[in-house]
């Protein structure tokens, strides 16, 4: 038992499985080190182990929770239990996340997280912090675009943005200012639990009466006691020489494990951290997006219209109420018998309809190129990769495909989320897709409303791996119940095409008609166009 611990022991540690050599073995012919019996045996020592390490880490982590709990309701609650909101007090007790948060940035040291939880629960009820809404904002603060959540950073973070020479130093309006970073950073919180964020400092054209050392150590300790585990990096852009002394202090504040969050960018080195999509032009980037206010800066997923409805354009719907108000009138006239058969006329009339309607969508659909572009996750494969394509205002309305295409054994539940629920119609929003099979969602724009390139999709999908159904009812049940680290996220942005480049990736209605010939030639020249505006070679 000696020497199979001793070999497994060198095999782990040197990270990879290679066969034994005939010395090794004797002089006997090279035979591979965990076949056979005794390979089987170190196998299953292996995972036992890894598994008794994974068991042990949770228990601890279990009884640290469970410690930290216990002892602040003892140390700190019993004698001034007003000193704190309720509902931090409540939450503490019932999230375990939570907890783990603070134990996690003071290194599972409970006294020194009792101590952080203290004093990050007494900022909480003096800002009242749960309290916070849009309207506890001062309008001209809101409206000057100094501060606000947008974009992604290359690790899907969520960006804050400080854009600091909007901000003027003033003793009078520090504490608005305050509220504003803990209105954003909560409402963040209570939305994406646990998820990281990077704040943005873009110190391009900042003087000296911009910087608020005061301002700056606060959002600091936003992150360091108050946001424990929330903050992914600080991406500093084009900072003036003369601030140099200024942010040293910063980094003593940051403490010695946190320095290497900080990073000094210029145009050159934002990149590395923000892809161009999500950068403002000053930055090297293409993001359009232009702050105002009223409303929020929203670009948060939530649910389309019609989820799950029918995909009509407003005329159809007009015309579909036409017909049933004149059916209800033409009954109001005829006798009982009269108004039987006439129900039962219409209902296989609407039975009729429904089925050539499903007919006509798969003829549709068949006659329809899919998208070129394929993103492999491990649940679905998701096409189009990166962008949803839809032809311009000039081109009339268009609707864009996605391809979802189950690549596990199992049934995959999956939503899709979009950040202008009022705009787009998306059909199926909420639905199933069986092991090894595809699901079209067609996404079309609502009424007259335009696409923007600001505009996001989010697919969420989930392996339902006992499945008692895949009804509206068994899935609404899933997604409460399905875990956060079990949802697979992919994103999609909006790309609008000009009509002088056409292209396959968007469905028109007169689209749904045209041949395989003219689609194929359809495909070929969008490839072309791209490869074109690319200067890539053919």
């Amino acid at each position: 038992m000696a020497e199979v611990r001793s070999r497994s022991h060198r095999t782990v540690a040197g990270s990879h499985l290679r066969p034994q050599s005939s010395s090794e073995a004797g002089g006997c012919a090279p035979r591979c080190r965990w076949a056979g019996p005794r390979g089987s045996a170190m196998v299953r020592l292996v995972s036992k182990r890894v598994l008794s390490s994974f068991q042990c880490q949770a228990q601890n982590k279990a009884k640290l929770i469970s410690e930290t709990r216990r002892r602040f309701e003892v140390e700190y609650l019993t004698d001034k239990p007003d000193k704190y909101d309720p509902r931090d007090v409540e939450r503490l007790q019932q999230d375990d996340n939570w907890v783990e948060s603070y134990l996690f940035w003071r290194h599972d040291a409970v006294d020194e997280t009792l101590k952080m939880i203290d004093e990050s629960f007494q900022w909480r009820k003096e800002m009242s912090v749960n309290d916070l809404t849009e309207s506890s904002i001062p309008r001209w603060l809101l409206e000057i675009g100094g501060i606000y959540l947008h974009g992604y950073d290359k690790e899907g973070n969520k960006l804050l943005w400080i854009r600091v020479k909007y901000h003027i130093k003033d003793h009078k309006t520090i504490l608005d200012k305050k509220k504003l970073i803990a209105f954003w950073l909560e409402r963040y919180a209570k939305r994406e639990s646990g998820k990281p964020i990077t704040v943005m400092f873009d110190l391009s054209e900042t003087g000296l009466n911009s910087i608020d050392m005061d301002f700056v150590r606060f959002i600091i300790n936003c992150f360091k006691v108050y946001y424990p585990k929330y903050l992914s990096k600080i991406v500093i852009f084009d900072m003036p020489w003369i601030m140099n002394a200024a942010f040293k202090i910063v980094k003593s504040w940051l403490g010695p494990e946190a320095v290497s969050l900080l990073k000094f960018t210029s145009k050159n080195e934002v990149q590395d951290y923000v892809s161009v999509e999500y950068l403002p032009p000053h930055m090297g980037g293409t993001d359009p997006f232009k702050y105002t206010y009223p409303p929020l800066v929203d670009d948060d997923f939530q649910t389309p219209l019609c989820e799950n409805g029918p995909i009509a354009s407003e005329d159809e719907a007009s015309s579909k109420e036409d017909i049933e108000s004149d059916g209800k009138e033409t009954l109001e006239t005829v006798s009982n018998d009269e108004q039987t058969a006439l129900l039962k006329k219409i209902n296989l009339t609407e039975a009729v309809s429904k089925a050539e309607e499903n007919e006509k969508i798969d003829s549709k659909m068949k006659g329809f190129k899919k998208p070129l572009s394929v993103f492999k996750g491990p649940l679905l494969h998701i096409s189009p990769a990166e962008e949803l394509y839809f032809g311009s205002t000039e081109s009339g309305e268009k609707k864009a495909l996605i391809v979802l295409t189950n690549v596990t054994k199992n049934i995959v539940a999956f939503k899709v989320r979009t950040t202008a629920p009022e705009k787009y119609r998306v059909k199926p929003s909420n639905s199933s897709c069986d092991p090894g099979a595809s699901v079209d969602i067609v996404v079309s724009p609502h009424g007259g409303l335009t696409v923007s390139a600001q505009d996001r999709f989010l697919i969420m999908a989930a392996e339902m791996e006992q499945s008692p159904g895949t009804g509206p009812a068994e899935l609404t049940q899933f997604w409460k119940e399905v875990l956060r680290n079990k949802v697979v996220e992919h994103r999609l942005r909006c790309h609008i095409v000009e009509s002088s480049k056409p292209t396959t990736l968007t469905l028109k209605d007169s689209a749904f008609n045209m041949s395989d010939k003219t689609s194929e030639d359809m495909c070929l020249q969008f490839a072309n166009s791209r490869r074109a505006s690319d200067g890539s070679p053919p």
